[in-house]
């Protein structure tokens, strides 16, 4: 019974977690296409470089301790405020070292406007030393609920922001105002729906504690936010800004499904599998099933998107994007491995193991850096490439640990995975063919997605897919519960 229970938890905490995730992906989506329509390439540009210090500094204010408290079996309100001030503290350092090294990062690009975009955009490090903690309570109880009307209505308000400030001129301020105001607005919504409230107190000693699990985070979160921007620094210096957003824009296509599918599941998996911490093999069947499931999810996404690329571009965010298709079709391959990446880490994480995450992704990155270190001196498409590369060999790193702790090698979690894999490929060939068809741009990609979906549903139903099955008779337990519930 305690396994049904659990079961019927992790599966209502996915669907709210599906739903936070697609819905305000979603509408992201939408606004970014309309602004990117409206917007130049060059201001993508300016807001990527931007990003990438940023997205550095957030580490430092997430600390690793948003997992500790996640993971930790014991916890009380002393851990929770204590690591809210440290998060606000740290927020507030970093943000006056941005402020004030804001003209040198300018100087060194030669773009003077980035001055006051950093200096304005680094108040979102605030925002995020806030919504941590919040996170961490939502993730811990489960209650993601609460993430879908905050997400939701912050990326709704702030996109309608963004877009009228883009049509009256605004340029890249107008990307800047969406950003802030999105995350403004989940921060006060969290504020109002998540019962936690920081009290006076903090504790050095119960911040140790869970420094002693998060540094190894903290340091691993860096390495691999250094490792991911690195490439944007470079392509930025070598490059026009603009070439930046082409980079950048073929990133952002297959990063928000794989973001949607594969982070709303990891994100449940994590608490999830923390719980099951104790017994090996409940854990070891919950990571595969984790894969298996991602897997046959995202592998037709991604092999899909690369095939319909270039109609879709000029459709959605017409040809001055053009530029971006062949790093949009590379980076589909990169992130169809993630399922495989997140699924193993999130194991180790659950497990208490941050040591073994951390030499992973030394490891990781010592690769990755060699084979960025060859590819810029064969242009930017070969950047792109170099990171598929390092994601192949990731995945035999990653997977290595859980051999040893679940018993879990690395030849049966390609097992798992290729039935969707082989199947995905098949149905991409099939629709790719579709292009010589004498039709119109966007007859010919609605032609192609729907025939896409039939072709695979159709190869798993008949192939019986283990993935496809279990999908089909979750769902008709859900609506079983739900009708009983009623």
């Amino acid at each position: 019974m305690g396994n049904e229970v659990n079961k019927s938890k992790v599966l209502f905490s996915l669907f709210w977690k599906l739903m936070e995730r697609g819905g305000s992906q979603g509408i992201q989506f939408i606004v970014q296409i309309v602004l990117a329509r409206i917007l130049v390439p060059n201001d993508y540009g300016i807001i990527a470089l931007i990003a990438i210090f940023i997205n550095i500094a957030n580490v430092f204010v997430q600390s690793g301790f948003n997992i500790a408290l996640i993971q930790k079996k014991e916890i009380n309100e002393a851990d929770f405020s204590s690591v809210f001030y440290l998060s606000l503290f740290v927020a507030g350092l970093l943000y006056s070292i941005l402020f004030i090294t804001a003209p040198l990062i300018a100087a060194f690009y030669h773009i003077p406007q980035l001055i006051y975009v950093l200096r304005v955009l680094s108040i979102t490090l605030f925002f995020g030393a806030f919504n941590s903690i919040q996170n961490a309570v939502i993730a811990r109880n489960m209650q993601f609920k609460k993430l879908f009307f905050s997400s939701l209505g912050a990326i709704a308000v702030s996109g309608i922001v963004g877009i009228t400030m883009a049509y009256d001129g605004f340029g890249v301020w107008a990307l800047v105002a969406q950003q802030l105001t999105n995350q403004l607005l989940i921060t006060v919504i969290l504020w109002f729906i998540v019962k936690w409230r920081p009290k006076l107190t903090i504790s050095f000693k119960r911040l140790k504690g869970l420094f002693s699990y998060g540094w190894k985070l903290l340091v691993s979160a860096l390495i691999d936010t250094l490792y991911t921007n690195l490439q944007s620094l470079i392509v930025g210096k070598m490059f026009q800004p603009e070439m930046l957003g082409f980079y950048n824009r073929g990133d952002q296509f297959p990063q928000v499904i794989v973001s949607n599918i594969n982070g709303s599941i990891q994100s449940v998996m994590l608490p999830a599998l923390a719980s099951e911490q104790d017994n090996i093999p409940r854990v070891k069947n919950m990571v595969r099933r984790s894969i298996v499931t991602s897997s046959f999810l995202l592998f037709p996404m991604m092999v899909g998107l690369a095939v319909i690329a270039e109609p879709l571009v000029i459709i959605l965010l017409t040809e001055k994007w053009l530029p971006c298709v062949p790093f949009l079709q590379i980076f589909c391959a990169s992130y169809a491995l993630w399922p495989i990446h997140t699924a193993n880490l999130q194991a180790i994480n659950a497990l208490g193991r941050s040591d073994i995450f951390l030499k992973l992704e030394i490891i990781k990155k010592i690769v990755g850096i060699t084979i960025l270190g060859v590819s810029i001196f064969y242009g930017v498409h070969a950047i792109a490439l170099g990171t598929l590369i390092s994601g192949i060999i990731s995945t035999f790193i990653n997977a290595y640990p859980n051999l040893k702790l679940l018993n879990y090698s690395y030849e049966e979690q390609w097992q798992d995975i290729m039935p969707s894999l082989l199947l995905s490929l098949v149905m991409g060939a099939v629709i790719y063919n579709f292009r010589w068809l004498s039709m119109t741009v966007g007859l010919t990609l609605i032609i192609q997605v729907c025939a896409g979906c039939m072709i695979y549903i159709l190869l798993a139903n008949i192939f019986k897919l283990e993935c496809y099955i279990y999908s089909i008779n979750t769902i008709k337990e859900f609506r079983v519960r739900d009708n009983i519930s009623k």
